[in-house]
């Protein structure tokens, strides 16, 4: 998330073309997923560049976002971290992988089932989605993304983890306040440390 439409547009289309980047530098398909990521966040600040110019509401960006935030992500950075990992993290990296796929299944339900509005407030954009046992599912979201990049055995990828958990913590904070939506520079970061990444590895 970002605090205007333009500021949105701006940091997905640089995203997206860090995203291309680290595509292109891939060999091994075990890789790929995880070199798109950066991709998919961009994709997702271009949608969201659309909710702000409709003003917010339910429409199909809204929920587009929503899809991509929550269910999408949630299983596919642990899957990313594993198709990347060596054999011997594979085992340990199951945890995040399993609790991924299940929170990413109540999202997906509540997405399907229910209403997903977002409202602008002021340098921010609230989204509100009914879900149940929301601090149980944020624990097990983070698990799922956080704790895949943290079980990862790789340098590199635990500094990612690293900044993404204290990036979440401190937009989140950020948000709260409805001061200013700043999750688009924490996605600009990462990205490029995955491009570090993708550079890094052995083909």
């Amino acid at each position: 998330m970002c605090w205007s439409a333009t500021a949105d547009l701006v940091a997905g289309a640089g995203i997206s073309a860090v995203g291309v980047a680290c595509v292109a530098r891939v060999r091994d398909p075990r890789t790929l997923p995880l070199a798109a990521l950066p991709l998919l966040l961009g994709a997702h600040q271009i949608v969201e560049a659309v909710v702000w110019h409709g003003g917010g509401g339910g429409g199909p960006a809204t929920l587009a976002w929503a899809a991509i935030a929550l269910p999408l992500l949630a299983v596919w950075v642990p899957v990313g971290v594993w198709c990347a990992a060596p054999p011997d993290a594979r085992t340990r990296l199951l945890l995040p992988l399993t609790v991924g796929a299940g929170t990413a299944a109540v999202l997906a339900y509540r997405l399907a089932t229910g209403p997903v509005t977002a409202e602008i407030r002021g340098r921010t954009v609230g989204y509100a989605v009914d879900v149940p046992c929301p601090a149980v599912l944020v624990a097990g979201y983070l698990l799922a993304t956080v704790g895949a990049l943290l079980l990862s055995g790789d340098r590199r990828l635990t500094l990612l983890g690293v900044l993404a958990g204290a990036g979440a913590v401190g937009c989140w904070a950020l948000w709260r306040t409805e001061f200013v939506s700043t999750w688009c520079a924490v996605a600009a970061l990462c990205s490029l440390v995955l491009l570090g990444w993708t550079r890094a590895r052995p083909f």
